[in-house]
């Protein structure tokens, strides 16, 4: 895995312009590098039953590394520290409103994630190499932009998870910094 590409990636930020701002944690963990992909619970009031990282809002005075650290104990019981953290990946604008911030943050220490119920249904541990599959670009009658869909955990992941894991396998496996801004979301995701 790149960590040097992750730790000098040339993050694109993006303006608010309205949006609320948010927070992902791509957590790498272990000797055999994997991330930790959640599938939201049923029960949630946005985007329930979706695939996601762990993430949300930033709080008042939170930056984008807070807020995941937050987030990521609250919603799968693990702490980590600003020290952890190995990069920013670019800015993603959904069409619910919100611009996300991805974090990577490298858990080197054995960790089991514990997740909250109320927030995640399930964990899903996909090794780093495993984000080499071929990512599906498929068009949409609503937007000429391209949706993105990656075939991973026996399902298809959609944007924005789908762009921030693009992304990331693109700076960690291959070294490449590619921008996935303009990766689009199906339609079920714009709410």
């Amino acid at each position: 895995m790149r960590t040097d590409v992750i730790e000098q990636f040339p993050r694109v930020a993006v303006p608010l312009d309205g949006r609320r701002a948010a927070a992902v944690a791509v957590v790498v963990t272990g000797g055999d590098p994997a991330i930790w992909l959640t599938r939201r619970a049923s029960g949630m009031r946005a985007h329930p039953g979706q695939f996601a990282l762990p993430g949300g809002r930033l709080d008042p005075g939170e930056d984008a590394v807070a807020a995941a650290l937050r987030e990521l104990a609250e919603e799968l019981g693990v702490t980590a520290a600003r020290a952890d953290c190995l990069g920013v990946l670019d800015d993603y604008p959904t069409r619910s409103g919100y611009v996300i911030t991805p974090v990577v943050l490298r858990l080197d220490r054995e960790t089991e994630p514990r997740p909250n119920p109320a927030e995640v249904a399930q964990v899903h541990v996909i090794a780093v190499r495993d984000l080499a599959v071929e990512p599906r670009f498929v068009t949409i009658p609503e937007s000429d932009r391209p949706v993105i869909q990656l075939p991973l955990a026996g399902h298809l992941v959609h944007a924005p998870t789908a762009a921030v894991l693009y992304q990331f396998r693109e700076a960690a496996l291959y070294g490449r910094t590619t921008r996935v801004a303009h990766l689009e979301q199906p339609v079920f995701a714009w709410r």
